[in-house]
């Protein structure tokens, strides 16, 4: 049986919202495996002078619960 969980993450970039959201998806990869997919929830920006100086993108990541690599030994 497959099992997956989500995990909601904010990431942040001063490129554009893309790359927030890149940025999300590779710290997380760092030390989640089996990530299988990403849903971009909100996009919002810090906003200095009258310019967006910071992107950010709420995302929430999938990623296939692995059993085998936690399973109780007996």
């Amino acid at each position: 049986m497959t099992v997956v969980k989500v995990l909601e993450l904010v990431g942040e970039s001063q490129q554009s919202w893309q790359d927030a959201a890149n940025q999300a998806v590779m710290e997380a990869a760092k030390t989640v495996h089996n990530i299988t997919g990403v849903e971009v929830s909100n996009w919002t920006a810090h906003v200095d002078d009258g310019r967006i100086s910071n992107y950010k993108a709420n995302v929430r990541l999938a990623f296939v619960v692995d059993s085998e690599r936690h399973a109780p030994k007996a």
